[in-house]
């Protein structure tokens, strides 16, 4: 944004592009009620997503967010793919899908994780984490906090190193951050 300028003459920072970014993801969200079932609000980051520029401007601020040398990008199933293969190009890394259980052939590492009625799975291929790699795991939104906490432990079990998780969208009345203790957590929007 160089040679940019508000009414003071100064420029703006990084605080003040991330605050414009957020307020653009906002206005690009789009709540579905009762979906997938009765009760959940549905966040759809899918006219985010078919807005170029706004995409673009996403990418750059996940890739952006200070994690250090990263070697691995992890996005999660399935919106976590969508951002985690431009944000590996933009920081010159490979990127790992997270799978739901059963969607990956071959070896695979699983990890269990409780829901609010039974449990789920995620799952990798070991052979894609090398031991040792930095990874950054990428979602679309951090709600409950299960999936990304399942999924830092399938990856730190494999030998890795996670550096951080960076969401789009945060949905902070539920409280996902207190399953990621001590975890770098970058967030793009926060809602109550």
């Amino acid at each position: 944004m160089s040679g940019v300028v508000d009414g003071s003459g100064a420029q703006p920072g990084p605080s003040d592009d991330r605050a414009g970014l957020a307020d653009l993801v906002e206005s690009m969200l789009r709540t579905v009620p009762d979906f997938p079932e009765p009760g959940v609000q549905f966040r759809d980051i899918m006219p985010l997503l078919a807005d170029g520029d706004a995409f673009a401007r996403v990418v750059t601020a996940l890739a952006g967010h200070p994690h250090g040398p990263v070697d691995l990008v992890a996005g999660m199933e399935a919106r976590g793919f969508l951002l985690a293969a431009p944000v590996a190009v933009a920081l010159g890394a490979g990127v790992v899908p997270v799978r739901k259980a059963g969607k990956l052939p071959g070896l695979v590492a699983s990890q269990s994780y409780a829901l609010e009625y039974g449990s789920a799975s995620v799952e990798i291929q070991p052979s894609t984490v090398p031991a040792g790699a930095r990874v950054l795991v990428i979602d679309d939104v951090l709600a409950t906090g299960g999936t990304a906490a399942a999924t830092v432990e399938l990856l730190e079990s494999c030998g890795a190193t996670v550096v951080g998780l960076s969401f789009l969208v945060e949905l902070g009345a539920l409280d996902g951050r207190a399953l990621l203790p001590g975890r770098d957590v970058d967030v793009l929007l926060t809602l109550p």
